[in-house]
């Protein structure tokens, strides 16, 4: 079970280091499927990990000046406020169903996520050089709140949520939104955690292997990010998430057959 652990944290760590986000999409499923973890204690465990995981991340990236923190962090803390809101709508609803809308919102996160060229917003101008942030305040807000809101119900971090967002309707160039994205990560992470910490106990000994090897692993990465075509991971990444949403809806129809 250890040795599992580092695995999925290698691979976590590697994603939140490189694309600022997505570790715990795969993340809850691996602890359900493969740690045989219940779903409470495997959200509780993934969303402890990678927000770890990207608040060491964020490190590399502060040289480069890659994040546009005011957006961070009302984007974070909007979503803190919803978090709790989600975690209280995941308690009533059962796991199946969770699970469903999971495999569901990774599908249209890969679908998104292999588009070549969608058209991109201009909320957020750039000014000078820096993020026009009093600009686009209104969506910064509103995909705060959404993206808490799916982060308490499912267990996520957001950023596979949050990258498009940053993108797509707020306008953030890419390596700007992968930085900023950590910050929420974190943030997001931190508020799901506390939400839901009170109704799982975590198996300390996986947890701390799956925290270091993630942590390591988004460290080395971070490094090189610059240096891989980001585009070309994103897809890998698109296919990946495809992959594990078809195992997930595999999973699902073999528990209703039996």
């Amino acid at each position: 079970m250890i040795a599992l652990a580092i695995g999925v944290g290698l691979v976590i760590g590697v994603l939140v280091g490189l694309l600022g986000g997505g570790g715990s999409i795969l993340a809850v499923p691996a602890l359900v499927y493969l740690a045989d973890q219940d779903l409470q204690q495997a959200v509780a465990t993934s969303l402890l990990v990678v927000g770890i995981t990207a608040v060491v991340a964020v490190l590399p990236r502060l040289r480069e000046r890659q994040i546009s923190w005011r957006i961070g962090l009302l984007f974070g803390l909007a979503g803190a406020v919803t978090a709790f809101a989600g975690a209280a709508v995941n308690r009533v609803l059962p796991d199946e169903l969770t699970l469903a809308l999971f495999a569901v919102l990774m599908v249209g996160a890969g679908v998104r996520m292999l588009q070549e060229k969608p058209a991109i917003g201009t909320a957020c101008a750039i000014v000078g050089g820096r993020v026009n942030w009093r600009r686009c305040l209104p969506r910064t807000l509103a995909g705060g709140l959404v993206v808490g809101f799916l982060t308490g119900l499912l267990g996520v971090g957001g950023g596979f949520l949050i990258i498009p967002v940053l993108v797509l309707a707020l306008g953030l160039r890419m390596p700007v939104a992968v930085g900023t994205s950590l910050v929420v990560v974190a943030l997001n992470s931190a508020a799901g955690f506390a939400a839901h910490i009170g109704e799982a106990t975590l198996d300390v000994p996986v947890t701390v292997a799956f925290t270091g090897a993630a942590v390591v692993a988004a460290v080395g990465a971070g490094r090189y990010a610059t240096r891989i075509g980001t585009d070309r991971l994103r897809r890998w990444f698109a296919w990946f998430v495809l992959a594990v949403a078809g195992l997930i809806a595999v999973q699902l129809g073999l528990g209703l057959l039996g």
